[in-house]
């Protein structure tokens, strides 16, 4: 599969140059190379993972040309049946497209170097070759070459990657896995991973495992971990510097990558998931430690989280809706992006009831079929009486859509939306559908504290319900995508979990349920 997107790369580098005019002396020899980064370059991929997959051309062939001819010419290369998926998405941070070949996920981006031809022995280690590429170039090639120089730094790969394995199903399990809310994601984690693999060269993996939980929860944050001293560059590009930039001093965790220019893989961490992962890490470490003493199943460490059943009493979940679906891909991926700025400010606020707030790392995306008026107001508020039965309840990992992964991406608060104005009919019985997305975040209070409490500190105004204003805007007549933050309704004489059943119908009170 990689040696035909090869084939394809290099048609592509020769049809550009063939319209620019150039030699056919140069169009023989200017190639075009393929590279991977993440879990496939790394060797920890499973068979639901995808591959990661960069394209490298010469300087004639720029990103514009690549969005615009790709796409005609992987569909000349590959058969229907063999890609079921191609979407492009090229307004974004790191441009992208995403296909489904053969039943595998490929990503494919994009970078153009500054030469004249990239033969097949083109490595991408030499720091020259980064000379006059722009942020989005150097976000596409550093994947990459971060991948490689970890691997080069690990003293035993196949321990290095056994254990790395262990620590990604055990994060995946208790839902610790994703950047984009607050926690470590796959380069972090497998950065971590090594570092301890550095410090004990001759260990085996499950003592790797049991080193990264005790390491990691007793590492003096905020100091780095760090694969490899600062290495000198002829290059002045921004990099991460805490000496420097008064922002990189306020990250909690910071976990560098090794290659130039040194980026922090763990920076939207904050108090709250830090405690989190800090608990659970605890929790991890015990479990490990009794596997060595007294013969426990390796099993419980990967037990499944209990984020929906007793880990918390009460929860605020943020529902996105939009008329279409594409609106809604896009609205809800936008407003998971700024998930971690509600919690960042239920942490700084005059909240003290709250000792933390803990964001659930995926999102529930539900159909809902309503009359208008009051049957979608129920539905904005969290109410499942709607809902499509037919259409399962699926995660925002489960569906894996492009287009909420890529405004999920943008921190721009000007992330284009797709809008309906109205202009999507009812059905013929006047109904209409609504797609809807839900995030939750796991309120822990302070003992002895109350959750009006936390809604009378959070919302005087308006007691139970909070709206965000500055970073999710509420829309009540939907033309455009919705987003509201709902608490539990104001009831007597009623348990926590019962007072949030307007809110969340499932989860909250089924422990037996697969949605999660």
């Amino acid at each position: 599969m990689l040696e035909r997107l090869e084939a394809v790369l290099k048609r592509l580098v020769v049809l550009v140059g063939k319209q620019k005019g150039l030699p056919q002396g140069i169009l023989s020899e200017a190639g075009g190379k393929i590279f991977t980064f993440g879990s496939f370059a790394l060797g920890v991929y499973g068979p639901k993972s995808d591959i990661d997959t960069l394209m490298v051309a010469p300087k004639h062939v720029t990103r514009q040309h690549f969005f615009e001819h790709i796409p005609t010419l992987l569909k000349k290369e590959f058969r229907p049946e063999e890609m079921t998926e191609l979407t492009p998405v090229p307004g974004i941070s790191v441009p992208i497209v995403k296909l489904e070949l053969c039943g595998v996920s490929v990503d494919l981006i994009f970078c153009s170097l500054q030469l004249s031809s990239v033969p097949k022995n083109q490595e991408l280690e030499d720091l020259t070759l980064l000379r006059g590429l722009d942020d989005t170039d150097l976000r596409c090639v550093n994947g990459t070459r971060v991948a490689k120089r970890t691997l080069e730094l690990v003293p035993q790969t196949k321990v290095f990657r056994m254990a790395l394995r262990a620590v990604k199903l055990w994060a995946k399990q208790r839902a610790l896995y994703g950047n984009i809310v607050g926690y470590p994601g796959g380069v972090a984690y497998a950065l971590m991973v090594a570092r301890i693999c550095q410090l004990y060269p001759r260990a085996a993996a499950p003592n790797i495992v049991l080193k990264f939980f005790f390491l990691m929860r007793k590492w003096n944050w905020p100091n780095p971990v760090l694969l490899q001293n600062h290495e000198d560059a002829p290059l002045t590009l921004r990099e991460w510097d805490p000496a420097v930039w008064p922002g990189d001093k306020r990250h909690l965790m910071p976990v560098i990558t090794p290659a130039y220019p040194r980026a922090n893989t763990c920076h939207t961490i904050g108090p709250s998931t830090r405690m989190v992962l800090m608990r659970e890490m605890e929790r991890a470490e015990k479990i490990v430690r009794t596997v060595y003493d007294s013969g426990r199943p390796w099993k419980d460490l990967f037990e499944r989280h209990n984020f929906f059943t007793d880990a918390y009493k009460h929860y605020i979940c943020v529902i996105t809706a939009g008329k279409t679906k594409a609106a809604s891909q896009a609205w809800s991926g936008l407003v998971e992006s700024k998930v971690k700025w509600l919690i960042s400010g239920i942490e700084q606020s005059d909240a003290k009831s709250v000792e933390l707030v803990q964001p659930f790392n995926k999102g529930f995306n539900r159909v809902h079929e309503c009359k208008p008026g009051e049957d979608v107001e129920k539905t904005l508020d969290g109410s499942l009486d709607c809902q499509v039965k037919e259409i399962k309840t699926e995660t925002t990992e489960q569906a894996n859509d492009i287009l909420v992964q890529a405004a999920a991406q943008t921190e721009a608060d000007g992330q284009h939306v797709p809008l309906t104005n109205g202009a999507v009919p009812a059905d013929t019985d006047g109904k209409q559908m609504i797609w809807t997305t839900t995030f939750y975040l796991g309120i822990g209070l302070k003992k002895g504290m109350l959750l009006v409490s936390v809604f009378l500190e959070l919302a005087a105004k308006n007691r139970y319900r909070c709206q965000l204003s500055r970073h999710l805007v509420a829309h009540s007549n939907l033309q455009e995508p919705v987003s509201r933050v709902a608490g539990p309704q104001p009831r007597s004489a009623l348990n926590p979990r019962e007072a949030y059943a307007e809110v969340c119908h499932c989860c909250t009170f089924n422990p037996v349920c697969d949605c999660y």
